[in-house]
């Protein structure tokens, strides 16, 4: 059996939504400090609808897949909708990942978050704490390396 599914392939040679959206509603960027892979995922946000969202990963085939399958799963989705994607359903997604390399779907769930947590924060709008990731507390996490 192959190690990488050809959806996790197919996602890392031929990533989606790759790029940078200037003027984004919100930034997320994410990290690992063990395995050095960075996430950073911009969203363009209108009447709650993600219309476009961009990424840059670096880090492994399986981070640049992760980031690609998780764009391609909030395009077009409500903010409520993307907040509901789970790295499991990334994975699934994808056809599956080693175990060795689940962390990669747990930074692209991350980087949603991320992303729409500074939406918020820039909008002034109010939001939940326990929907997004603690990151004063984290040891992975990018503000704290």
């Amino acid at each position: 059996m192959a190690l990488y599914s050809e959806t996790v392939m197919d996602h890392f040679t031929n990533p989606r939504n790759v790029g940078e959206i200037k003027d984004p509603d919100g930034v997320g960027e994410v990290g690992n400090a063990r395995c050095g892979d960075i996430m950073k995922m911009y969203l363009k946000i209108e009447n709650n609808v993600i219309v476009d969202v961009k990424f840059e990963t670096f880090g492994c085939g399986s981070a640049i897949a992760s980031s690609s399958m998780a764009t391609e799963m909030i395009k077009g989705k409500t903010i409520d909708e993307a907040l509901a994607v789970t790295n499991k359903q990334v994975v699934d997604a994808l056809g599956g990942l080693p175990a060795h390399k689940l962390h990669c779907s747990v930074l692209a769930e991350e980087s949603i978050k991320a992303a729409i947590m500074d939406y918020y924060q820039k909008n002034n709008i109010p939001y939940d704490n326990k929907l997004f990731p603690d990151c004063k507390n984290c040891a992975g996490c990018c503000a704290n390396n």
